[in-house]
Formats: C-alpha cells, sequence, structure tokens
C-alpha cells in the first residue's frame, strides 16, 4: 500500500503512511473524569518508525501526546487534573469538563493527504442529575500531509460559546503562577528526549527560551535503543486571539512544546462569539538546528495557508 491511509478502529483514526502506522487520532477517549477527557493524537511517529509522542506520564497522567488541552476557560479545566487558584496554589476542584466527539462531516485521502473534519462538544462536569452542560461547541479540522521525507499535521480548532456566559481562556500564569502560562496545542515528548534542545528562530537553547513570544518553536532529540534523532517543529498561525504567542516549553524535567495565546493575558469568549486558532507541526526524522527548523516552520505554514485558501475558495 503506498501514500496515505485512514483507518478508523473504534475510536481511534489511525492514519499510515505506505502501510506503517504514522499516527494515531483517539477521538473517543477512554480516560477517567479527572484527566478531562478530549481527543488526542498518540502514538507519534516520524516516516523512520521513531516515536515522538508519550501518553499519560507518571508526573501529568493528563498529557496526552499532542492534545487541545485549555486549563482555564471560565470555570472550567479543560486540560486535566487540578486547577491554579490565586493565592491558594493548585486545588483539586470539580471542574474538570470533558471535549466529546459529536460526529465527523468528513474523513477523506487524496494521494499524501488525509483531511478529517469533526464536530465536538465541551461539557462541564457531570453530575448525578446526568452529563454535563454543552458549554463550547467545536469545529476541529486535521490535515496530515508527507513531502519530501517529512510530514505535516496541520490543525484548526473554531469554537463557538454556547454557555450563555463568558468563557474567557486564561492559564496557570493569569491567575498567579509566574512563568507557567501553559494551555493550547501541547506536545510531550518521549522520555528520552530530556535534555534534549529547544529550537527558535536563530537560537538553539533550552528553558530559558520558556515564555518567550515566537512565531514558531522546534525540539530535537535523541532516542534510546537507536540513538537516533528526530525533530518536531510547531508553528502558530498568524491571526490566532492573543497575538505572537509566548511559549510554555521546557527540556530540562521532561520535553514539551505549547504555543500559549493566553500564557499572561486573558482572551476574551463572550457568549455566543467564535474563536478560531490554527496551527502547523512538522514531524521530521533526524537532528536540527536553527536553520533546519526554520525550513520546517516555513513548509508547515505554507501547507497550512494553501489548505485555508482552498477552504475560503
Amino acid at each position: 500500500m503506498s501514500g496515505l491511509s485512514v483507518r478508523d478502529e473504534t475510536g481511534t483514526l489511525v492514519v499510515s503512511h505506505d502501510g506503517a502506522p504514522l499516527v494515531s487520532y483517539v477521538y473517543r477517549p477512554t480516560d477517567v473524569q479527572l484527566e478531562s477527557p478530549r481527543p488526542y493524537f498518540h502514538p507519534v511517529r516520524t516516516l523512520g518508525g521513531d516515536l515522538v509522542s508519550l501518553f499519560r506520564p507518571h508526573d501529568h497522567v493528563w498529557h496526552k501526546g499532542i492534545a487541545w488541552s485549555l486549563p482555564n476557560v471560565g470555570p472550567y479545566n479543560f486540560w486535566g487534573g487540578p486547577t491554579y487558584v490565586r493565592d491558594e496554589g493548585y486545588v483539586q476542584l470539580d471542574n474538570d469538563g470533558s471535549m466529546e466527539h459529536d460526529g465527523f462531516r468528513d474523513v477523506r485521502v487524496e494521494g499524501d493527504a488525509a483531511t478529517v473534519v469533526e464536530d465536538l462538544v465541551w461539557r462541564a462536569p457531570p453530575s448525578d442529575a446526568g452529563p454535563g452542560d454543552a458549554v463550547v461547541r467545536e469545529e476541529r479540522e486535521i490535515h496530515v500531509e508527507v513531502a519530501d521525507g517529512v510530514w505535516y499535521l496541520s490543525f484548526a480548532s473554531h469554537l463557538t460559546n454556547v454557555s450563555g456566559g463568558a468563557l474567557p481562556f486564561g492559564s496557570p500564569t493569569t491567575n498567579g503562577r509566574d512563568n507557567a502560562g501553559y494551555g493550547g496545542l501541547f506536545w510531550r515528548g518521549p522520555r528520552s528526549f530530556t535534555d534534549g534542545t529547544l529550537l527558535a528562530p536563530g537560537v538553539a537553547g533550552g528553558e530559558e527560551l520558556r515564555g518567550e513570544r515566537l512565531p514558531w518553536m522546534g525540539f530535537t532529540g535523541v532516542h534510546d535503543g537507536t540513538a537516533t534523532a528526530s525533530s518536531l517543529v510547531i508553528v502558530d498561525v498568524p491571526g490566532n486571539p492573543g497575538g505572537v504567542p509566548q511559549w510554555f516549553a521546557r527540556n530540562e524535567n521532561f520535553a514539551c512544546l505549547c504555543p500559549a495565546p493566553f500564557f499572561s493575558t486573558e482572551v476574551d469568549f463572550p457568549a455566543g462569539s467564535t474563536r478560531t486558532f490554527r496551527y502547523a507541526v512538522a514531524v521530521a526524522d533526524g537532528a536540527a538546528d536553527p536553520e533546519r527548523a526554520e525550513q520546517l516552520a516555513a513548509v508547515a505554514l505554507a501547507v497550512v495557508e494553501r489548505i485555508s485558501g482552498a477552504a475560503a475558495r
């Protein structure tokens, strides 16, 4: 089998390339409520087969490969685990919501590109009376494309506030915790990537880059067993709410990247309004330096812009 293929394995879409699994999109997760059940991408592999994602690590069991994860949406937590409360620290509240699959509008493959369009409903925590109320409705667009030995993931989320009240997007930092503004499209890398290298425009470094406003960031690390290297770059598509994002990025205790549009300043989300966020991810075999990461970011952005332009026509 050549090119891309997509098969549905009862709650998971498995995207393969030339017959080998490339990425799984789990759209019906079985997580407990405490972990804010939501769709996620895992396992994520390079075209060469190396695993570049981590699922449910013991230090943060709510980290799930690559996932659209928001810790502060009004009073709700769509990240999982405890919520950071100003002047109190982390507190386990009864506010862990869920993002529930509500159907696919489209699943198609054309050559070396696959497209998925999905409807989701975000719910408040359930109660003894039944499922939680719908507070957000989402249309999600996912696009996987292979080009020149690298594959690219395009992700778009169109969120509409159906709660009847304001649901501002925030983070632990907007609630008072310094330099911990995570929330958004979050990638957790494999354990062997610990102490790997963070990449940014013109820079290769470490956690001193956390909190910087940048159009893209990347990560390069080495795998146990094979000693081969892989690289991943996430691009914030211009026009997202919040402007150029601050990045929650780590390489010392674990590997992660997250362009956080509400790192240190809330983004408003009035009742009835719609907010759209777009991102691109490049997944590549081999090590990267800032120059290669810049090239990967440019191609990833071009893929998103082409897709968006075609949709607009």
